[in-house]
């Protein structure tokens, strides 16, 4: 157990006799336990594997490399249709932890040796997402800002790109790039600002 994270377990509030089994689980599979994005996160070799985290309606385990595991129980989520790699397993009751820990902890292992053996996930190319008329119109417009756009990186040019098409009018779609081109031009991605 990592002292630094211990403030995680120790919080009184929704989910706490859940998210306290679920480390004992993870740390009996022989993971390294590291505070990242505020969140308890287990690493094989400095490698993420897997994060646990807390929601309104459910905690969850969170695989990384989700995507590449057989989910022959049927418990591995993808969160939502736009994300590739993750998988979550979600829960909202520590009785069905303790019934399924050697499914969890099958899905651990199986989450390490997908590590060890190097794989990937075969990730959408970001010129596979689309770009909205208000976003493309900008960057036709600022040449620096189409400059600072292609600088980022692949996935933070896809959560601008997913960000700025989601909303059905254009206006909204206007304002949304309006607010965000400074970020770009700074090189900061959308949730960067968030980052303390």
């Amino acid at each position: 157990m990592n002292a630094k994270v211990d403030f995680y377990f120790n919080k009184t509030e929704k989910w706490q006799e859940e998210i306290k089994k679920m480390r004992t689980i993870v740390l009996d599979c022989g993971l390294t336990e590291e505070l990242k994005w505020g969140t308890p996160c287990y690493t094989f070799q400095k490698k993420n594997i897997i994060l646990i985290h807390v929601f309104k309606e459910y905690c969850a385990f969170l695989f990384f490399k989700g995507a590449l595991l057989q989910n022959t129980s049927g418990m591995l989520i993808q969160q939502t249709e736009h994300v590739q790699a993750a998988r979550q397993i979600r829960f909202t009751d520590v009785r069905k932890i303790i019934e399924t820990e050697p499914i969890l902890k099958a899905y651990i292992y199986e989450a390490i040796e997908v590590e060890k053996a190097g794989l990937k996930v075969d990730l959408k190319k970001t010129a596979a997402f689309a770009v909205s008329e208000e976003f493309q119109k900008k960057l036709t417009e600022i040449p620096a800002l189409k400059t600072a756009f292609e600088a980022l990186t692949p996935g933070r040019q896809r959560a601008y790109l997913f960000h700025f098409s989601q909303p059905k009018q254009s206006k909204t779609r206007e304002l949304r790039v309006e607010k965000h081109m400074q970020q770009i031009l700074d090189g900061k991605g959308l949730n960067d600002s968030y980052i303390r």
